[in-house]
């Protein structure tokens, strides 16, 4: 009974605990207008994936967005839409796929695919 007790103590400290960092990322998630205000409009900034791939990446205002590798490699296009929570992206020859995206710190943001990181932005 006392270990039973103090495991719904425990558990309870936990979910006290991690309240503030849940309230805290649901707070720095940038709304659909944030992100084309930020990133939609035409300029460049840098992109890395997980695997720290890094891309210059430039989204304009009329739905279109291409990547080019870091290295100077490979380039891609596609077309890029507004979604309820974030944005959806569709590259030539792959399929639609919808991200939100959230506060990393000074100049930097997650790009997260439901609660997996995919990439971080940077300006």
């Amino acid at each position: 009974m006392v270990a039973r007790i103090a495991g719904v103590l425990g558990g309870a400290a936990v979910l006290l605990l991690a309240a503030p960092v849940l309230a805290a990322l649901a707070a720095t998630k940038l709304a659909p207008n944030e992100i084309q205000t930020t990133f939609f409009n035409g300029q460049a900034f840098s992109a890395a994936t997980n695997s720290n791939v890094k891309f210059k990446m430039t989204f304009t205002a009329d739905g279109k967005m291409t990547r080019v590798s870091a290295n100077g490699g490979a380039k891609g296009e596609g077309t890029w839409t507004l979604s309820k929570d974030g944005f959806c992206s569709t590259w030539k020859g792959a399929g639609a796929n919808c991200f939100t995206v959230v506060s990393a710190g000074s100049n930097k943001w997650s790009v997260l695919k439901g609660s997996t990181i995919m990439a971080t932005w940077s300006k």
